[in-house]
């Protein structure tokens, strides 16, 4: 799930700051995102703790790796939103599929192009 940002990118991120409604949406669909990432992370961790072929030992080793890697995920997205990173916080969230269409549309405009310039979309 991981993903970076080009420099071009980043140069749109400095000049691009959240709008105070915006940003008030942002805080609100975060936390229902952090909900849905957590419950994916949890139905993977299922997955790889249920599946009978290999030994428990090596889908222990399968389940720390998987942790560590959606943790990262985790930390870029959801960790300390600040107005200054909502944008690229945003984009991440939205490149896990973790908001709907419909969530997402309850942006303005300029920030769901911002988010599209910041994914590629544009």
């Amino acid at each position: 799930m991981a993903s970076g940002f080009t420099p071009p990118t980043r140069k749109l991120l400095k000049r691009s700051l959240m709008s105070e409604s915006d940003w008030r949406l942002f805080r609100q669909l975060r936390e229902l995102a952090l909900e849905r990432f957590c419950e994916r992370v949890l139905a993977e961790i299922g997955k790889v703790t249920f599946d009978s072929g290999p030994s428990h030992h090596e889908r222990y080793l399968a389940v720390f790796k998987l942790i560590r890697e959606r943790d990262q995920d985790l930390a870029a997205a959801f960790d300390n939103p600040r107005r200054s990173t909502a944008l690229q916080q945003l984009a991440l969230i939205r490149s896990f599929a973790l908001v709907t269409d419909e969530e997402f549309g309850r942006f303005r405009p300029e920030t769901r192009e911002t988010v599209a310039v910041i994914l590629g979309d544009r």
